[in-house]
């Protein structure tokens, strides 16, 4: 079982007393399947590989989630919005080059996304040793199982260093990996850890292997990165961040887990100026920074992200493109 330790209930027992209800373990992974069906888009079997549970326990959890009020159902009125005059108010309210719609739902990012970030990355013209950055996560993860341009000669390289974390997600250079496989390309490995101690991090940067990826963070010409909801809000961080610390918890979102505030702002947590990964300021000054991401709870992390000009493009959802203009109209 995935889920363990002394604050978890085994959830595989059978149904709860009525005590159990009110259990904060068992209300944290009722609020974290919720999280990962209504606002993720993921299956009742991702859900169940995920937390390590059957699938008759993540139903039984979904359940509760709306009897706890956990899950509020709303029904509003479809909003027939166009597509083109969407994107094209989004580019308006928050300065992005570009916006790209996907597909309203599907099991998969792959299956709704995947053929949107094809053509964004297509129509961006890399060339035979150019460098391409990728970053971790679940949703590149899962970009990285679909349909991708052919790209032949393209170095692909992560945009961080390794996360000691079992899931695929976390995995940087094997998604580097996958990419380069797809595009026909060569991948180019960080072994390095994301956060090393100070005197690893002074030995690293020296390393001439080490020194390789870094020198193609500052000579990439595109990058394809998620965008990291407000830590407070997910169900998983990488093992090195510090839940303890209250400028990290803070913060609006994160790309490469370099976080930053509402404004965009970059928040200078503990141990930032270790961390193996490629800068904001360097994501700002990409020619093309393709950012996908999708989901309610990510709606501040995008606004703030796109903002400061860390991505130039978003691939997104419609339903998620329409709660950001809800959000920026709101604003207004």
């Amino acid at each position: 079982m995935v889920v363990t330790g002394p604050d978890r209930p085994d959830v595989e027992g059978g149904a709860r007393a009525a005590a159990g209800d009110t259990d904060r373990a068992y209300l944290d992974l009722v609020h974290a399947a919720a999280t990962m069906y209504h606002l993720e888009d993921a299956t009742q079997a991702q859900v169940s590989e995920r937390l390590g549970t059957s699938r008759t326990t993540v139903s039984r959890l979904l359940s509760d989630a709306r009897r706890l009020g956990i899950v509020r159902i709303q029904v509003v009125r479809p909003q027939h919005a166009d597509p083109a005059q969407l994107a094209a108010r989004l580019c308006e309210l928050t300065g992005l080059a570009g916006v790209h719609l996907g597909a309203a739902r599907a099991s998969h990012l792959s299956a709704s996304l995947g053929p949107v970030v094809h053509d964004v990355l297509a129509g961006v013209g890399l060339d035979r040793g150019d460098v391409l950055l990728v970053s971790s996560g679940r949703t590149t993860s899962e970009i990285a199982q679909g349909p991708l341009p052919h790209l032949p000669g393209v170095r692909v390289a992560p945009t961080i260093g390794g996360i000691d974390q079992a899931q695929a997600w976390y995995q940087p250079n094997e998604t580097a990996r996958q990419v380069a496989e797809k595009v026909g390309g060569s991948p180019l490995f960080l072994f390095a850890p994301a956060l090393p101690s100070a005197a690893l991090h002074e030995g690293l940067v020296g390393d001439p292997a080490i020194r390789r990826v870094l020198d193609a963070w500052e000579e990439a010409r595109c990058a394809v990165v998620g965008v990291g909801a407000p830590p407070a809000r997910r169900t998983s961080l990488p093992s090195f961040v510090d839940t303890t610390d209250e400028v990290i918890m803070s913060s609006a979102g994160d790309v490469n887990s370099r976080f930053y505030d509402a404004s965009g702002a970059p928040l200078p947590f503990r141990g930032a100026d270790r961390l193996m990964a490629t800068s904001l300021e360097r994501m700002r000054t990409l020619e093309r920074c393709i950012a996908v991401a999708v989901g309610a709870e990510k709606v501040p992390s995008i606004v703030a992200g796109a903002r400061a000009g860390y991505f130039s493009d978003l691939v997104t959802s419609v339903e998620t493109a329409l709660a950001l203009l809800d959000a920026l109209t709101q604003e207004g």
